[in-house]
Formats: structure tokens, C-alpha cells, sequence
């Protein structure tokens, strides 16, 4: 029983968001760059982005996950979906589980949320928490993909508004890739998220990526794709 009540408790704190829907949501739009791919999530949570792209027709599914429990979930999602035998999860730190390889699509939905680590009910110390402006994962994230991804292949991640998207466009550009937004909508922040941000990016946003209506709030969250340069035009 309280081994069942621990593994309830891990999945809850895996639990898909507002984020993972909506880049599965574009990644189902572009199935024409996911069949036949080699694929890699960085933070692959509980796995359901890479069961997504496997039904969408990716040739091999490959996930790295600083979490153990998201490592486990995520391989007994994929075997029990049927997706096992394509599939490899690692316990890792980013990039250095794959170090040499690379591959022609790679996802990623991560903790990019302006704030330093601290408890959120029901979620891990890890979700979320990007340090102060939010980029502590995504700036590695993006200085090393152009090592990892293919020289025709493409890239598709969540990038919050309120982070900095053009600062994102300047550490790509000395690699050749580029970026555009494929789609933008708004997410609700939670109390429990909204308190722990970081007070000098609400100043800023408030207004321009960050909406108040009485005690509700919503941002501006992207999905944008990364590739060459020239095959953005």
C-alpha cells in the first residue's frame, strides 16, 4: 500500500500542464517532420510527449530526465503503449547523456518560470523553477543544441514570453539556426506560481506578456521551432 500510495503520489508530480499540451498539439500539426525521425526530449517528464511521437511515427524515441521517477513512468508509459522497443530514457543532466549524438527532431518542454527553487504542492522542487529570469536550463539548452541536432532537422520547444524570446534568437544566430513562433497562447498562473515569481519580471511583463483580471492572470507562452537559418528563409 504505501508503495502504491509513493508511485500515485510520483505521477501526480508528473502530471502533464498546460505546456505539454499544447507542444503536443503542434508537434501533431507537423507529423510530416516527426515520421521516420530520430527523436530526442530533453525533460521528459512522464513521457507522454515521446508516447505522442511515437504514434505519430517516430523510427527511435530517446529521453533525458534529471528526475529517477520520470526515467521509470516514462519507459512504463512507452512499453506499455507499445513503444518499448524504439525507445531509451536516461537519468541525466541536459545534454551530456548523448554526448556525439544527434538527431532529426528534438523536443523540449522545460522549467523556464522565473523563480528560484521552492515547494509547490503537489509538484516536484524541480518543476518549474528557471532561477530569476527564468533561463537557467533553457540558455545550456540552447547553447548546446546546435551540437545535437541534425544538420536538416528541427527543433520544438515552450518558450514563455515573459523570458526573453529575443535573447533566444541571439544565442542561436552565431550557429546558423533561427527561430520562429508556430503558435502562442495564454496559460494561466496559479497563485502558488505567481508568488513565488520573480517581482522584477512581473514589473516589467505585467501588461505586455502578463494579464490581471481581478484575481485571474494568464501569459503569453510560446512553441517555437528551431532549424537553419535558410530553411526559415
Amino acid at each position: 500500500m504505501v508503495a502504491e500510495v509513493g508511485s500515485a503520489l510520483a505521477l501526480g508530480a508528473l502530471r502533464p500542464s498546460e505546456y505539454t499540451a499544447a507542444l503536443i498539439q503542434v508537434l501533431r500539426g507537423n507529423r510530416r517532420l516527426v515520421e521516420g525521425a530520430s527523436v530526442l526530449e530533453i525533460g521528459s517528464g512522464s513521457g507522454v510527449v515521446l508516447a505522442a511521437l511515437g504514434e505519430l511515427g517516430a523510427a527511435s524515441l530517446c529521453g533525458i530526465d534529471i528526475e529517477e521517477d520520470a526515467v521509470a513512468s516514462g519507459m512504463l508509459l512507452l512499453h506499455e503503449l507499445g513503444h518499448g522497443e524504439v525507445a531509451e530514457l536516461h537519468q541525466g543532466d541536459m545534454w551530456r547523456p548523448v554526448a556525439e549524438r544527434r538527431f532529426g527532431l528534438v523536443v523540449a518542454n522545460l522549467p523556464h518560470f522565473p523563480m528560484n527553487d521552492a515547494a509547490v504542492p503537489g509538484r516536484r522542487m524541480t518543476w518549474s523553477a528557471g532561477g530569476a529570469d527564468g533561463r537557467r536550463l533553457l540558455d545550456p539548452f540552447l547553447e548546446g543544441l546546435p551540437q545535437h541536432l541534425a544538420l536538416d532537422g528541427a527543433a520544438f520547444i515552450t518558450h514563455n514570453a515573459f523570458v526573453g524570446i529575443e535573447r533566444s534568437r541571439s544565442i542561436l544566430e552565431p550557429s546558423g539556426l533561427a527561430l520562429r513562433i508556430v503558435d502562442t497562447t495564454l496559460v494561466n498562473l496559479p497563485e502558488e506560481k505567481l508568488a513565488r515569481m520573480s517581482s522584477s519580471v512581473l514589473a516589467v511583463e505585467e501588461g505586455r506578456s502578463i494579464f490581471r483580471y481581478g484575481p485571474y492572470i494568464f501569459a503569453e507562452m510560446h512553441v517555437v521551432e528551431i532549424c537553419a537559418a535558410e530553411k526559415l528563409g
